[in-house]
């Protein structure tokens, strides 16, 4: 599991709204080219994320499924760590006096990528979710809308 943490200066409710608005998945989540469709309920347990990876005109369409949702709090995601295989994605939101931190955790559940040995894997999630937290954060500082 590879875990990264970003502390920022807003209340809770800024990050969750960024993270309740599906349609901003791509905004934030590195990898996530654009979107195709939101469920009506998203962020609620078993709803997706139809959204597309890679560049035009090598599209690859997919989804990213919430397997738990605890509003304010913590959103998990299992989505595509194509071509590797599939990711669990852990977004916990911690109150802090001055604003929050998120902690983001992730590993390969599925794939070939699970052969990798742990540090190898981290090597690639590692930055990949610091600029996925430093995305997020940008859209909760400065509002998503």
């Amino acid at each position: 599991m590879v875990t990264v943490r970003r502390a920022i200066g807003v209340a809770v409710d800024a990050v969750w709204a960024v993270l309740a608005d599906g349609w901003l998945y791509p905004s934030w989540a590195v990898g996530a080219s654009r979107m195709r469709d939101v469920d009506p309920a998203w962020p609620g347990v078993g709803t997706q994320l139809h959204h597309s990876v890679g560049t035009w005109p090598l599209l690859v369409d997919d989804t990213t499924t919430v397997l738990s949702c605890v509003p304010k709090r913590e959103l998990v995601l299992r989505g595509p760590a194509w071509p590797m295989g599939t990711a669990e994605t852990r977004l916990t939101i911690e109150e802090r006096a001055d604003g929050c931190e998120i902690v983001m955790s992730e590993d390969v559940r599925s794939g070939p990528v699970q052969l990798l040995p742990a540090p190898a894997r981290a090597r690639v999630l590692g930055p990949r979710n610091t600029e996925s937290l430093r995305r997020l954060a940008y859209l909760a500082e400065g509002g998503s809308r």
